[in-house]
């Protein structure tokens, strides 16, 4: 039986797939099915007439008609998918790209076509000399070229045995053969099934000692060609002799260590065996072969170290081998393959500040910076570049050279759709340095970023917006023609993130010619702003944000006189309260009060209505250095305009300054005064009733030094006056 099934295009062709199934079963004497199968087949109908001029409806019913697979009630469904075929454009060519393989060398024709029932001559060939172990390792290879052979060759215990011993004995005396045998190997690498078989043989510990001994007769060939100096022109003979020799010698030895390498990398998808190599030095190896200029090999020392790098031993070590700059010359290179796994490789090196900074010393940045242009490497280097842009120390390197206009020209190209994460995320850094801030905002770049954002509500171009608004000088007057736009994004129904940057924008926009007052009556930003200090009103990075837009705001006189009017002080309070562990929060909130000690009738509110200075006192020993400056910087405000607030102020500053001349007389007079106070006397206090618990918050609700006034005395001035400080300090506590 055939049953008929889904009608599809083909995905390349003009041509359509009719799916069905195929029934087949085998009846016994009775006429039941005795075995029943079920195949899924389809059929291509191929379409060469059709083109634009063609009647898909007449070509439907003639496929319908010819075709018994399709039931005549699908021929709407036929012509829906000829017109499909009809108007798909044809995909653009596509070079085929082949799984790297290692191509066949010099040395690897033989006059022989290799028979796998014949291996056994070939094993025998393998205990004669160099000459016939070559070739009978040639034959051996040939055979281990195709795949279907493999298994045969692995139960063939005697051949890769012979194979193994031949190596290990025989690799210092040719090249060639080592490099033969090897190769063989390298065809068992390929497939992780016959790693154990590599493992078993030892063959990667004896490839990591052929490598180090090639390398090391490299140097040594330098040293001979160094030495016949061709400008001598009595040796000038001799050097092109020995340069010609050296040639030769360096195109079988690179064949070598290539095949060599190959397998380890095959090996090393296995962490264990990658770090048994490590542990044999395999990236010094590795850096030192980036010296070679073939670019085959290079393309496969490269992805060995990129593999490799994402380890941080490994990496540590690339660090210390001047890995950077040796790739460096690699960037740009006209070999497609090596320049893309030489910059994947500085993309995993680019984690580390010390490399990223070797980058901008070896002179990358500009090599990189040309690149952004290709399409094939534009994202990779703008990874890199992202990374580089982090350290402050490298932002200003950018302005010298024609990255930025390059970005924003991708910025403003990028139309109705979201600017990648890695450009704008690349765009906000390189805006946190005031002279890439000035190259942004050449020309119009400004009013063509506010218009993006603005449009789009995009909170990452408004981050890389606020972050231009940051640097003092003519770049804040630029933004004297968006205020209002900003301050129109600020409110309930918009994108908290997006309002969180405009928010941080006009915060940053200390300028005098700004009108505050107006801007706040018009948009009615102040119950706004109100409203998200309560804690847990909004998300922290909110409040925060509206805590500084205050501090800013406070700047002018008439509109901390409108913000204390509507009560934000005591909210400010609440808030510092309840963040009271958060340093960012604290010290915020510590400055708009210092903003608005200035003005002469938010002051009065702050020292007489409500408990500021109290909490200033009590922050002002804090552990952060920043908080303690401005709360010192606000308490002699304060200080200077309030006689009362001025002396505790001042008792506190003095009982700091002298504590441990304080705890030292706590300590006598506890001595002294014990056997009054715990001695026989049944009504005399308990130690505990003294003293609070251990427990303190960042804030008390009372410091004792708001309670203690009048001069503290010196112990110079008797036992009487250490007494009366002593008994002051207890009914205190009490």
């Amino acid at each position: 039986n055939v049953k008929p099934g889904n009608i599809d295009v083909h995905p390349t062709e003009k041509a359509l797939v009719v799916h069905y199934e195929v029934e087949a079963s085998i009846r016994g004497e009775r006429g039941d099915a005795v075995h029943e199968e079920r195949k899924e087949c389809q059929k291509i109908i191929r379409l060469k007439s059709l083109n634009a001029s063609t009647d898909v409806a007449l070509l439907a019913r003639k496929v319908v008609e010819e075709c018994k697979l399709i039931h005549p009630s699908k021929v709407a469904e036929v012509e829906h998918l000829l017109f499909y075929l009809q108007n798909r454009k044809k995909p653009e060519e596509k070079k085929l790209m082949k799984p790297r393989e290692l191509t066949p060398f010099e040395g690897m024709e033989i006059d022989e076509e290799a028979n796998i029932n014949k291996i056994d001559e070939y094993v025998e060939l393998l205990y004669e000399n160099i000459p016939e172990k070559i070739r009978g390792s040639t034959l051996i290879l040939h055979l281990a070229r195709n795949p279907d052979n493999l298994e045969e060759l692995l139960r063939n215990e005697t051949a890769l045995g012979a194979l193994a011993r031949v190596l290990r004995e025989d690799w210092k005396q040719s090249v060639e053969l080592a490099t033969t045998i090897v190769y063989v190997f390298f065809c068992f690498s390929s497939f992780s099934q016959f790693h154990g078989l590599i493992t078993h043989y030892k063959i990667g510990a004896l490839c990591m000692n052929i490598i180090e001994h090639e390398l090391k007769r490299y140097d040594l060939w330098q040293d001979e060609l160094d030495k016949k100096n061709p400008d001598n022109l009595a040796l000038r003979k001799d050097h092109e002799k020995a340069y010609k020799k050296y040639q030769s010698l360096l195109v079988k030895q690179e064949q070598l260590l290539r095949v060599a390498l190959y397998l380890l990398l095959n090996l090393a998808e296995d962490t264990r065996t990658e770090l048994k190599m490590r542990n044999k030095n395999i990236v010094h190896l590795l850096v030192k072969t980036l010296d070679r200029d073939s670019e085959e090999l290079l393309v496969l020392v490269v992805s060995f170290l990129k593999k490799l790098s994402i380890f941080l031993e490994n990496k540590n070590d690339m660090a210390e081998l001047d890995t950077v700059e040796k790739l460096a010359r690699l960037v740009p290179c006209e070999h497609e393959d090596l320049l893309n796994v030489a910059l994947r490789l500085l993309l995993n090196l680019s984690f580390d500040t010390g490399l990223r900074s070797k980058m901008v010393q070896v002179g990358l940045l500009p090599k990189l910076t040309a690149l952004l242009g290709s399409e094939s490497h534009k994202q990779i280097v703008m990874c890199i570049l992202y990374h580089i842009s982090i350290d402050d120390r490298s932002k200003s390197m950018f302005a010298y050279t024609d990255c930025i206009p390059q970005l924003m020209k991708m910025v403003f190209e990028h139309g109705e759709e979201r600017i990648d994460s890695e450009l704008i995320s690349f765009c906000i850094n390189l805006a946190a340095n005031k002279r890439n801030a000035h190259i942004i905002c050449e020309g119009n770049g400004l009013k063509m970023l506010m218009k993006r954002a603005l449009k789009f509500k995009d909170p990452l171009l408004m981050k890389m917006i606020r972050n231009i608004s940051q640097h003092d000088g003519p770049l804040k007057q630029l933004f004297l023609d968006y205020v209002g736009d900003l301050a129109a994004q600020i409110g309930p129904d918009e994108d908290e993130e997006f309002v969180i940057e405009c928010l941080g924008t006009l915060a940053n926009l200390t300028i005098p010619d700004l009108d505050w007052e107006l801007l706040l009556r018009e948009y009615n930003l102040v119950p706004y702003l109100k409203d998200h200090l309560k804690p847990g009103s909004a998300e922290d990075d909110l409040i925060l944000e509206v805590v500084i837009m205050i501090g800013t705001v406070s700047m002018d006189d008439s509109c901390a006189v409108m913000l204390a009017k509507s009560g934000i002080i005591p909210a400010l309070i609440e808030l510092l309260n309840a963040q009271q562990e958060d340093d960012e929060f604290v010290c915020q909130i510590v400055y708009v009060f210092y903003q608005m000690v200035f003005h002469q009738a938010t002051r009065d509110v702050i020292i007489k209505d409500t408990q500021a200075p109290a909490y200033l006192i009590d922050l002002m020993h804090d552990k952060n250095t920043e908080i303690r400056k401005v709360c010192d910087n606000t308490l002699d405000i304060i200080a200077e305009y309030d006689e009362e607030w001025g002396r505790k102020i001042q008792s506190e500053k003095f009982r700091w300054h002298n504590s441990q001349w304080l705890e030292m007389v706590e300590s006598r007079q506890m001595d002294e005064a014990e056997p009054y106070l715990y001695g026989d006397d049944p009504d005399g206090l308990e130690q505990a009733d003294l003293f609070y618990s251990t427990g303190k918050s960042r804030i008390s609700n009372l410091s004792l030094s708001h309670c203690v006034e009048g001069r503290i005395a010196s112990p110079s001035q008797g036992r009487e006056t250490d007494r009366w400080i002593w008994l002051i300090i207890i009914s205190s506590l009490c």
